[in-house]
């Protein structure tokens, strides 16, 4: 296994006639490799298309996690295996820990490659544990304390609606969800639906006991937004009623400062490595943050999530 500086753990593999059959007998070494290292890219597989990746999907892991409270709606190729994000191809999707909202996130995401993009395009990587002991220790002390909130409006026109977050349109089953999660809701005159929730911004990392930044703090907030963008959302939404933001679990905004640092924070610790057609990643979510970097299109990249940890909450 080739590891560098500034690059993650790469897994060199012979081509196999068989993935699905690979990754099964491979999954505990693999496993293994994510829990030392919080990431590794198996190259040499040779992945072609979609129904290969999602046998070795299943084949890593006993089981796929179906979606829930989705950030924007993703195309489903299978039970638990889905296209990535949307997200406009020339912005980057800042780093972040997938489904950090929810109560019971991902241990570990698995991604593949079925077309590179021809620049650009990286899943980058940034250590959770690294970036907590380098962020300033006044600031962690107080999303500590205070943990951090997600506020969403769920409309049409941006992001996944309600129904698309929920995978219901019935109110009632949405209404129990959010009870059931720790999530205050109140319906809009115009059907849209606002959602808050308290979220804690460090947690122990289930293996190692770590202490792991482990949060969209900086990714879902407004100041993260290309100016121009931040600026018709609040035009058209109102700085209250913006499709997501986040805030200090107290309530207080988060200011454009504070995102800044964290941002640059992340930009300190990252490594990546371009994506190569047919590459395999592992990734420990709650050790490891994750970003996409712009791109030239065309790019193919499948996820899946398993291993939910409810012990994060």
């Amino acid at each position: 296994m080739d590891s560098h500086p500034g690059k993650p753990p790469v897994l060199h593999v012979p081509a196999s006639a068989d993935p699905a059959a690979w990754a099964a007998e491979h999954r505990h070494t693999l496993r293994g490799l994510v829990t030392e290292h919080g990431a590794v890219l198996v190259r040499g597989l040779g992945l072609s298309d979609r129904a290969q990746v999602g046998a070795v999907f299943g084949g890593l892991v006993p089981a796929l996690m179906p979606e829930t409270e989705a950030f924007a709606p993703r195309e489903a190729y299978g039970p638990g295996v889905y296209s990535s994000t949307p997200w406009p191809a020339n912005q980057p999707m800042c780093m972040h820990h997938e489904l950090s909202y929810t109560h019971s996130p991902p241990g570990l995401l698995l991604l593949a490659c079925l077309t590179a993009p021809t620049t650009g395009g990286a899943t980058a990587l940034a250590d959770a544990a690294t970036v907590l002991e380098a962020l300033p220790p006044e600031l962690v002390q107080r999303f500590e304390q205070e943990g951090w909130l997600l506020t969403r409006t769920y409309g049409e026109d941006i992001g996944a609606s309600w129904a698309e977050a929920f995978g219901t349109d019935d109110r009632a089953a949405v209404e129990e969800y959010c009870r059931t999660h720790a999530i205050e809701y109140a319906w809009q005159g115009d059907g849209s639906l606002r959602t808050r929730r308290r979220r804690p911004a460090v947690v122990r990392h289930p293996v190692t006991g770590r202490r792991c930044w482990f949060n969209q703090i900086a990714f879902l907030n407004e100041w993260t937004l290309e100016p121009e963008v931040r600026e018709y959302l609040v035009e058209v939404y109102g700085p209250e009623a913006l499709p997501f933001n986040t805030r200090f679990g107290g309530g207080d905004p988060i200011g454009e400062d504070i995102v800044e640092l964290i941002n640059t924070v992340y930009t300190e610790h990252t490594v990546r490595e371009p994506w190569r057609s047919g590459d395999l990643m592992l990734i420990d979510n709650i050790r490891t943050a994750h970003s996409r970097e712009p791109f030239e299109p065309p790019r193919e990249i499948l996820v899946a999530m398993a291993a939910p940890e409810a012990s994060t909450r």
